[in-house]
């Protein structure tokens, strides 16, 4: 049996997309320079378990499998990603970094600037809870989202779209790594990279004894050296690591360019 268009076949049971829903679809798609084959892939994908359990007579399936398998998408993507950009990174780096962007907090983000929220189909009680912006719910239709283009684009389409989004965090590291992760991912890579670990030098203290700062340098095998300034020698060695990953960061940007 052939597919109508707009339609979809959900637990046996045939139903028609009306003109307003394909409309408000379509309107995302262009925002999104995407065109779905099969439009009840992205209708499902933000349609929130709250709206399809209100409304049992519609036969709407809701994204909570979808869920599940964008989350294994998703972390194909970025693990993709990463490989790709890291070169010489290693396991424990790759796995640090896939883990800061596949959080709840960075998807959620995703979730916004791709305008899910303002496309996704929810129950009254969570619409009345602002459910259009919690990071639970739009982080978890993210995935769906993701999951709704690889069945109906592949795996290249995802990846693709996957790459241009996180890419911009990529390039800024401090959008990336927690400030309490910088030394840590910074030594996997000094690690990996140069078999030894970063230095960590405090160059000067400034500041009455109740409100000093610190300011200390980080090296990197004689080739990279960053300073960060922070109110206890933690702080300042921490913000030192994250710099540190930025000049890398710029680096490996210049050698692909080249």
């Amino acid at each position: 049996m052939s597919w109508m268009p707009g339609a979809s076949r959900l637990r046996g049971v045939f139903f028609t997309m009306d003109d307003k829903r394909k409309k408000d679809l379509d309107r995302l798609q262009e925002s999104l320079a995407l065109s779905f084959r099969d439009i009840s892939l992205l209708d499902t994908a933000l349609t929130h378990s709250s709206f399809a359990n209100e409304n049992p007579g519609l036969y709407i399936q809701d994204n909570e499998r979808l869920e599940y398998l964008g989350d294994a998408v998703l972390q194909l993507c970025v693990s993709d990603l990463l490989v790709r950009r890291y070169a010489t990174a290693s396991e424990g780096m790759l796995s640090k970094l896939r883990a800061s962007l596949v959080r709840e907090k960075t998807l959620a983000a995703m979730g916004e600037r791709c305008l899910l929220g303002r496309h996704l189909r929810l129950g009254k009680g969570e619409l009345s809870t602002g459910g259009r912006h919690k990071s639970s719910i739009l982080a978890d239709t993210f995935e769906a989202f993701l999951a709704a283009l690889y069945l109906d684009g592949g795996y290249k389409t995802t990846r693709t779209f996957v790459h241009n989004l996180f890419q911009p965090i990529l390039d800024s590291p401090e959008k990336m790594i927690p400030d309490k992760d910088a030394k840590s991912l910074l030594q996997e890579f000094c690690q990996g990279t140069f078999k030894t670990i970063p230095r960590y030098h405090l160059v000067a203290e400034s500041g009455p004894d109740h409100d000093k700062t610190f300011q200390i340098r980080v090296s990197l095998k004689d080739s990279v050296t960053a300073t960060g300034f922070g109110k206890n020698k933690k702080e300042a060695e921490q913000n030192a690591a994250l710099k540190a990953l930025q000049i890398i960061t710029d680096m490996k940007a210049k050698e692909r360019m080249k």
